[in-house]
């Protein structure tokens, strides 16, 4: 989808169309979830905080994100790309995976779903069409708002050779960083770097790993199966906390945010989890998988509380999360003993 939750937001304000429009929270600490592409050209972008974007742009009408408005037009969308396509595979309120393979005319199929969501919907979207789900998330990204672009798997390495590593998937900007003091920068690069000489950064199979994604190689198949298996909530504080006392209440409330979310779906994990950012941006997560699945407060929280003492935070807290990871329907009669 196409600055889907802006997009959404636009529905219902339409006054607000060809305007730089920013979806984001309201705190000082507050980052981007989206922006419209009028708001891009000042070089706003996801996840950049708020405060920085208000600077490069003070213009912009800045609207508060509403998730359960999103989910139901995501839900919409979802609907109408099902009914076309067998197999669908949802990641996120905005993106979905399609099996084409048995379609006669996949690209007029797709080309009717796209017609059908901005008729119904009146919201846009972008297609990308490819041999595997690599290729076609990249073609997908290629030419937004509205593209629709089919490649090869050669068609690809060919127009993103010039493009940098972090272009593709999977190549975050700490792994590009890393690829960049090895003297590889674009993709092109990546693809015919030497594996013993990634190795030697990332080990044999991370090397490996990334030197199939700049060939673009991918051999995950479209599946049914919703990818989140895992649940959290996290809060960045207004102001820095060192206080564990005022730690730990907020990771209470945490937890029964969570919980309360997991109960209500009837799911339960065996992983629980923290995620700690600590002042100076370093990101620390601490976990411990339990002997049978969780899903309360009372089971979830002491687990939780243990794992942030025992990290004791060297340095002033900025954000504070908790997970439950290895998600699976509750089982009716299972008894749900833990011994912390």
């Amino acid at each position: 989808m196409d600055a889907f939750y802006v997009s959404v937001e636009l529905r219902r304000r339409p006054e607000l169309r060809g305007l730089p429009v920013v979806v984001a929270g309201t705190g000082p600490r507050s980052v981007v979830t989206t922006a419209s592409y009028e708001a891009r050209r000042f070089g706003i972008g996801s996840a950049m905080p708020a405060a920085r974007a208000r600077r490069l742009c003070p213009q912009a009408v800045f609207l508060a994100p509403d998730f359960p408005y999103y989910r139901e037009a995501s839900r919409a969308v979802m609907a109408i790309v099902r009914a076309h396509v067998e197999v669908v595979e949802v990641v996120g309120l905005d993106e979905a995976y399609l099996d084409l393979s048995g379609l006669p005319a996949p690209r007029a199929c797709l080309r009717r779903v796209r017609g059908e969501i901005a008729a119904t919907t009146g919201l846009g979207c972008s297609v990308g069409i490819g041999p595997n789900k690599l290729v076609a998330k990249v073609a997908s990204d290629a030419e937004k708002p509205g593209g629709f672009v089919v490649l090869t798997r050669e068609d690809a390495c060919r127009r993103f050779a010039d493009s940098p590593c972090g272009l593709i998937p999977g190549i975050g900007p700490r792994t590009a960083e890393r690829l960049a003091g090895l003297e590889i920068e674009r993709i092109s690069q990546l693809a015919a770097a030497d594996p013993a000489q990634l190795a030697v950064r990332f080990g044999a199979r991370g090397a490996a790993h990334l030197i199939a994604l700049a060939r673009f190689e991918h051999g995950g198949d479209v599946t049914e199966e919703r990818k989140v298996i895992s649940e959290s909530r996290e809060l960045t504080f207004d102001r820095d906390i060192s206080d564990p006392d005022e730690l730990e209440s907020v990771l209470g409330r945490l937890v029964e945010e969570l919980c309360g979310a997991l109960e209500r779906q009837r799911r339960q994990g065996r992983t629980i989890g923290i995620k700690v950012r600590l002042d100076d941006f370093s990101t620390h997560t601490r976990a411990r998988t339990l002997t049978v699945p969780v899903s309360a407060t009372g089971q979830v929280g002491p687990v939780a509380q243990e794992l942030l003492r025992r990290f004791a935070a060297p340095r002033p807290v900025r954000l504070l999360g908790v997970r439950v990871a290895g998600l699976e329907p509750v089982q009716e009669g299972r008894q749900l003993a833990l011994s912390v």
